[in-house]
């Protein structure tokens, strides 16, 4: 795998940042943000980045521009997703692309997958609901990505447990895994074995969904 490459680009809402992991191959290139806590740095768009690009798969990571502006607030969702949308554009359209990302990102990706003519959508610890608060459910907008959707959740996640997704929902659990796939000493697997369930339940769903076409 090549090393990272890092660029700057204009979105409405300021400058974001795109950092490449390209594969040598490419066949799929998966668009990816982060959530409303963090950055690109999360040890689930790490490893992905890390591993996915020798499987074929370029793995591009948007840092939204209020975090590149070093604030540690969020802006606005329609900022959000403006700012996804100014990411994607940036992209070359030579292999499908899958949009994603984790929790905010998530909920980013299902917003505008269809509109950016995706052929698929990654959620990472999609945040169903703010914990404790299951009546506030974000589900329509899940159900509203308009094409083929992963859901990739911890199984300890307080933003939205796998049990209270709909059944016929594709979905992958990460045992013992919270909202950002940390797993407890004594679970049963280790932190390492739970990244690779994740990257495993990724590849294996754009294989079949993307790539299989």
């Amino acid at each position: 795998m090549n090393a990272p490459v890092t660029r700057d680009v204009e979105t409405p809402h300021g400058v974001g940042r795109l950092v490449t992991s390209r594969a040598r191959r490419p066949v799929v290139t998966l668009l990816l943000s982060h959530g409303a806590g963090n950055g690109i740095d999360t040890r689930d768009l790490e490893a992905l980045a890390q591993h996915l690009p020798r499987h074929g798969i370029t793995v591009v990571r948007f840092e939204q521009p209020w975090r590149v502006a070093g604030r540690r607030i969020a802006t606005p969702p329609a900022s959000l997703d403006a700012g996804f949308v100014a990411a994607a554009a940036q992209l070359r359209g030579s292999t499908p692309l899958v949009v994603g990302g984790r929790s905010a990102g998530a909920r980013s990706a299902t917003r505008t997958a269809s509109g950016l003519g995706a052929r698929g959508c990654l959620a990472l610890a999609f945040p169903l609901h703010p914990p404790g608060k299951p009546e506030s459910s974000r589900l329509p907008e899940l159900l509203g990505a308009g094409v083929a959707t992963l859901v990739v959740q911890g199984e300890r996640d307080a933003f939205g447990r796998p049990e209270e997704f709909p059944d016929d929902l594709d979905l992958a659990i990460v045992p013992g895994g919270d909202h950002g796939f940390a797993v407890p000493a004594r679970a049963a697997v280790d932190q390492e074995q739970a990244l690779e369930i994740l990257v495993e339940s990724v590849l294996e769903w754009i294989v079949r969904e993307v790539v299989g076409e």
